[in-house]
């Protein structure tokens, strides 16, 4: 089974995707999770509802949705294509966009999980000794949350390494750009190119076995 270094690509253009979308995702996700766990405020249970939605819509409704959203007349494409003067629809941009519109809660959910368990004294504490809310986030919350942070950050890679439906719909199959190793596989498949299914399909085992055992490690941990 000899797999090419053009061959490769796939592999390696799903591992930029999912390094670039979880590093800005748990950037999103954190103060989010913050936000969710320590606010109380009425229609609070519709808004979290709404961010989890992901969870449980199929991958091609959402990207269909998406679709719309970041074509030339959609909201968001619009104000893309204004701002950079060029679509945002079947670019490597594009699928970055959607795989944190599509992987949002899995990051904000181990992460809130994370905040919950952080004994309330703490950030009271901080609070007395003049810490403000945005010190105490970044001082005593994070740093009490780590692993619970770092767990959701290896989730997201994981899911974002994976996806296929909306990354398909959002960014087509364009080599050495948005054919990520998911779509080639599928493609492989399809043309009967088997060997070349299997060497990117096994490229996947030890990677994420090796994360979910980080993941077990990080979430048994106080």
């Amino acid at each position: 089974m000899v797999i090419n270094k053009m061959e490769l690509l796939p592999l390696y253009l799903s591992a930029k995707l999912a390094i670039i979308a979880t590093l800005i995702l748990i950037a999103i996700a954190a103060p989010l999770a913050y936000f969710l766990t320590h606010s109380y405020w009425p229609g609070k249970s519709f808004v979290e509802a709404l961010f989890n939605l992901p969870i449980a819509l199929p991958p091609t409704v959402i990207g269909f949705y998406l679709l719309f959203l970041m074509g030339p007349k959609g909201l968001v494409g619009k104000a893309w294509e204004n701002l950079f003067g060029g679509p945002l629809l079947f670019t490597f941009s594009g699928i970055v966009i959607a795989s944190i519109f599509y992987s949002l809660p899995f990051a904000v959910q181990p992460i809130k999980a994370s905040f919950e368990k952080i004994d309330p004294r703490l950030k009271e504490n901080a609070y007395v000794l003049g810490l403000s809310p945005i010190a105490t986030f970044f001082r005593v919350i994070i740093p009490n949350s780590i692993n619970g942070v770092a767990a959701a950050a290896i989730l997201v890679f994981l899911h974002t390494m994976g996806a296929f439906g909306v990354v398909l719909m959002v960014g087509g199959s364009i080599a050495g750009e948005t054919r990520v190793a998911s779509i080639a596989i599928y493609e492989a498949v399809e043309s009967m190119q088997y060997e070349k299914a299997w060497a990117l399909s096994l490229a996947f085992i030890p990677i994420s076995y090796a994360f979910l055992l980080l993941v077990n490690r990080l979430t048994r941990k106080k």
